[in-house]
């Protein structure tokens, strides 16, 4: 059976999914596909459910229109970088070169996305490193370990063991969002909990970090819609 469509121009594909633990209708947008959920209980029947979506559409629609088209990294198409927005070309030569307006990828045009991913990732490796090296010695506790994934529920996280994660995809956001992430997942090493005792040790190591977790809220996810 075809998942239903929500009418309009243009119309908006829709996954149902049922739940034993749902008591309501609840709608979600993916940041990651810009795909619309709508999670019902188990026993509500689908019209009263495509009729909550209609109810919604407004808010669909726009979430949708702020979320932007996917973009695929290919030669001409731009993506942010440090927070700036630089253009994708190809070139000659071995290595990925990172200007001021560009960035140049040698390679056969079908592999530059993956070859730029690769080189993204080790740009943040360094990036994150270095920050995370810089904090940790403010905290006055080490870390393991550092791992880059391309994580799409979050952008950081501490082990118990002292080990760290990070999105690559942070080498996208300005300088001052990357640093507030590593501060932040620096910063449980002490404590692993969001207490108050927590706050209070991103603020001693970072500074103030309302300004970068805003942006991450309001931006962060737009940096899914780029596919390499």
């Amino acid at each position: 059976m075809k998942d239903p469509v929500l009418p309009g121009n243009p119309p908006i594909p829709l996954t149902l999914r049922r739940s034993a633990r749902a008591r309501r209708i609840s709608l979600r947008i993916s940041q990651l596909d810009g795909r619309v959920t709508l999670t019902m209980p188990k026993r509500l029947p689908e019209r009263e459910a495509l009729d909550f979506a209609e109810t919604k559409q407004d808010w669909i629609r726009k979430h949708l229109a702020e979320r932007g088209e996917d973009v695929i990294v290919a030669p001409g198409a731009e993506l942010p970088l440090g927070g700036k927005m630089l253009r994708v070309a190809a070139g000659q030569g071995r290595g990925v070169r990172i200007g001021d307006q560009d960035i140049i990828v040698p390679g056969a045009p079908e592999s530059i996305g993956k070859r730029l991913a690769a080189h993204l990732r080790e740009v943040a490796r360094d990036r994150l490193a270095g920050a995370c090296d810089d904090y940790a010695a403010r905290l006055g506790r080490p870390y393991s370990r550092l791992t880059l994934r391309d994580t799409r529920s979050r952008w950081g996280s501490c082990t118990s063991d002292g080990g760290l994660m990070f999105s690559w995809r942070l080498i996208m956001t300005p300088p001052e969002v990357l640093d507030y992430v590593a501060a932040h997942e620096v910063a449980h090493l002490a404590q692993m909990n969001h207490s108050p005792a927590f706050w209070a040790e991103v603020t001693r190591i970072y500074g103030d970090y309302a300004a970068p977790r805003q942006w991450l809220r309001d931006h962060g996810g737009g940096l899914h819609r780029y596919k390499f």
